[in-house]
């Protein structure tokens, strides 16, 4: 007899993970292939092989009926695959789930990787949505930072998206970076908003163990700017993007209205999503899996079946990644559905806990819906989550 799960259990939406970048950007701890100057899909074996067995992985992962309504490529650089190899990715997807007319399919795309043919010939495979790897809008930090492109790479890509007329353009941009001053991070929000894009990803510098910063720098030191500093960057961020029009629907990210980013909302509302790839993560049937983050070891997993061997998310665990996922979103948590889900007793129990930052005015109600305030509820949030996760955890 086959297993029922309920249509509010499916997961619609698909992530996939191409591990592929020129180089590795200083602060980046994902799981990458460094590929130098192969710098196209078509002409590297490594690439092909790893398309290959991601599709193994994707026809041999079982379907429960619901087509896909968001996809989202992420990396590494999925702009290094070609056409064709996108283009395989894609059907593999279709025939073994489906994909919606409307599906919004989304690529993270870096400067200098593509031109008119391969952005055009991804624009027409149904990619439209896209989100440019830019962080920073002078020379200097982008050499601090490690990034392989330039700023003219950056105006010019633009001028590629608009050719091919993508409907949504996203553009990612770091603060804290080293030796960045509050004068620099202003003109590349400028810059950004000059840019037009209809959404906008601001990102703070976090210090990993094993990536390049984490070898030269402590958090803290210089030549990293100060709490105090990146304090007045977020401010800046969240003053200069929603007077231009963007609305901060996320701690991290602006849209213009109608145009918020559909997949990253299946994670932030603790939705079901499949993960593919290298080091992806997905969360089907109640658990939560991360593939294995290295080349051989992904490889002789997909190749003994791709069985994804953990336990169902215990309800507790539960309750606390929608806390720690939902607050993230503006609009919080619907308390009627942490009641429906979790009980009446629990939901007082969370605002009890909670009530040190309801004086400080961090946290609210607001039609229903527990929130974070914007920006000083976003600027604690960890303090926030941190007191939920010891008090209920």
């Amino acid at each position: 007899m086959s297993q029922k799960v309920s249509v509010s259990s499916i997961a619609s939406s698909a992530y996939v993970h191409i591990p592929f970048c020129r180089r590795r950007c200083f602060y980046c701890d994902f799981p990458v292939s460094v590929m130098g100057d192969r710098l196209r899909g078509e002409t590297s074996g490594t690439i092909s092989q790893y398309v290959e067995v991601l599709c193994q992985e994707i026809a041999i992962t079982p379907a429960f009926g619901q087509p896909l309504k968001t996809i989202f490529f992420g990396g590494g650089t999925p702009s290094l695959l070609s056409i064709e190899q996108l283009q395989r990715i894609l059907g593999a997807l279709e025939e073994r789930f489906g994909v919606a007319p409307a599906a919004e399919i989304s690529m993270e795309i870096d400067p200098g990787t593509f031109d008119l043919a391969h952005i055009a010939g991804y624009r027409n495979l149904g990619v439209n949505r896209v989100s440019l790897g830019v962080q920073a809008f002078q020379e200097e930090l982008l050499q601090v930072a490690g990034r392989s492109h330039s700023v003219d790479n950056v105006f010019a890509a633009v001028e590629l998206i608009r050719q091919v007329e993508i409907p949504e353009f996203s553009l990612d941009l770091i603060s804290g970076l080293p030796h960045q001053s509050l004068d620099q991070w202003q003109n590349s929000l400028e810059k950004a908003v000059a840019l037009a894009p209809t959404h906008i990803s601001i990102y703070d510098l976090t210090i990993e163990p094993g990536t390049a910063f984490g070898r030269y720098y402590q958090p803290g030191d210089n030549p990293l700017p100060t709490d105090e500093t990146t304090v007045k960057m977020y401010q800046m961020a969240q003053q200069v993007l929603t007077s231009a029009g963007y609305e901060h629907y996320e701690i991290s990210n602006y849209a213009q209205p109608g145009h918020q980013c559909r997949h990253n909302r299946v994670y932030w509302e603790n939705r079901p999503y499949y993960g593919f790839g290298m080091g992806a993560a997905s969360y089907v049937e109640g658990k939560r899996f991360t593939r294995p983050r290295k080349t051989k070891e992904y490889y002789q997993w997909v190749q003994a079946g791709g069985v994804i061997d953990c336990e169902v998310t215990p309800p507790e665990e539960v309750l606390l990644e929608t806390l720690m996922l939902g607050l993230r979103l503006a609009e919080g948590v619907s308390l009627a559905m942490l009641a429906e889900k979790f009980g009446e007793d629990k939901v007082e129990e969370i605002c009890k806990c909670l009530q040190p930052y309801f004086d400080q005015s961090w946290v609210e109600v607001v039609g229903g819906r527990l929130r974070l305030s914007d920006p000083q509820g976003f600027l604690f949030s960890n303090v926030v989550l941190a007191e939920l996760f010891e008090k209920l955890g």
